[in-house]
């Protein structure tokens, strides 16, 4: 992220780690990814109606929101999708038999 601050990567890998510890006890890895997007969705609309002083107002950003919201969650996952390619025999380790 080319406006990531010192902390950034510090802070994405505290939430993925979190997630991770959750897995087990969630009954999979589905179910963890399910409650951390859920728990983004949930932060993000906070701090979307953190910057306004009414519902109506909020209400009359809620389609730009959205959008922003949406391109940016685009961009991230089409960011790590392609580090995934690229990377793949590193990140995964697939055995050879797998193929």
């Amino acid at each position: 992220m080319q406006d990531a601050d010192n902390d950034f990567y510090e802070r994405v890998d505290a939430h993925i780690n979190l997630s991770n510890s959750h897995i087990e006890a969630a009954g999979g890895r589905g179910k963890a990814s399910a409650s951390m997007m859920y728990a983004t969705a949930r932060f993000n609309a906070w701090l979307s109606a953190s910057n306004w002083q009414s519902s109506e107002k909020l209400a009359e950003a809620r389609e730009e929101t959205i959008e922003y919201f949406i391109a940016e969650y685009r961009k991230m996952l089409e960011l790590n999708l392609n580090d995934y390619i690229q990377n793949f025999e590193t990140y995964m380790k697939p055995s050879k038999d797998s193929t």
